[in-house]
């Protein structure tokens, strides 16, 4: 069985915020813009904290469009690096860019974002094989009461726990946010959406992850179920409800080929 997605209410955030120094706001690089959140960022600075944008999944995007992305954030004042943590590429920059942002060391930092953007892995890539937790973080209640510290060097202590965003919006954002398909009463509708929103961004993008050449969102979801074999059994209809949860996850782990460039 999966662990089951745990969510941060906005009051939890603001404790992992609190009881840090440096805050790594993970986004996916295939959507920075999208899966950035003004109201993280506006807590952060509120409470004196540092912020790192940190463009995850960049594996899945040219390495030119990533590189451009940090130029139009860092031009926009943000500090941002990218990494790809699932398969451990641009650990030793995060790491040294955590030290530049350090008020005092050691520094605690913490990994904030939206479901689905990689913060777990980036906790596992920091940490490595030679990080050793120190000890419970003290005085942390609710959502952070099993909170403990690891120190990944000399320098750089991390919250052994992802502030996970809720994810909001309409449909569309929900889901570029993370939001699972469960999470929707009728998953046919956001699906179909999402599929045009892609479409907007990358018009083959459906013909090279399915080799479907169907424009229409819906068409798409009934040949989807038909060459999978799925069919509701009274009427033989296409189980397109199955489909939208394919396309849904399919989009979170990258099958899709997708991403937006800056503009």
């Amino acid at each position: 069985m999966k662990p089951r997605l745990v969510v941060a209410a906005w009051s939890d955030i603001r404790r992992v915020v609190a009881r840090s120094d440096v805050i790594l706001e993970v986004v996916d690089a295939r959507n920075p813009e999208g899966t950035m959140s003004r109201r993280l960022e506006d807590m952060v600075y509120n409470m004196g904290r540092e912020l790192i944008v940190v463009l995850n999944k960049s594996d899945l995007v040219p390495r030119s469009i990533v590189e451009e992305w940090v130029r139009v954030l860092r031009d926009r004042g943000y500090r941002a690096v990218y990494i790809a943590a699932r398969h451990h590429m641009g650990t030793r920059i995060l790491r040294r860019e955590i030290k530049r942002a350090a008020p005092a060391f050691p520094v605690i930092a913490a990994v904030v974002g939206y479901p689905k953007t990689g913060k777990s892995s980036i906790i596992n890539a920091l940490k490595g094989r030679h990080s050793a937790h120190t000890s419970p973080y003290p005085g942390s209640p609710g959502y952070t009461r099993h909170v403990q510290l690891y120190r990944i060097d000399e320098k750089i202590l991390m919250l052994d726990t992802p502030g996970i965003l809720p994810p909001e919006g309409d449909d569309v954002e929900r889901i570029v946010r993370g939001a699972p398909p469960e999470k929707f009463e009728d998953p046919v509708q956001p699906a179909a959406k999402l599929i045009e929103w892609i479409l907007k961004h990358n018009p083959y993008a459906i013909l090279q992850a399915y080799n479907i050449r169907e424009k229409n969102p819906y068409h798409i979801l009934e040949e989807i179920a038909r060459r999978r074999g799925w069919f509701y059994k009274k009427t033989r209809e296409p189980l397109i409800e199955e489909a939208a949860r394919t396309v849904i996850r399919d989009y979170h782990s990258g099958k899709i080929p997708f991403y937006i460039a800056p503009r």
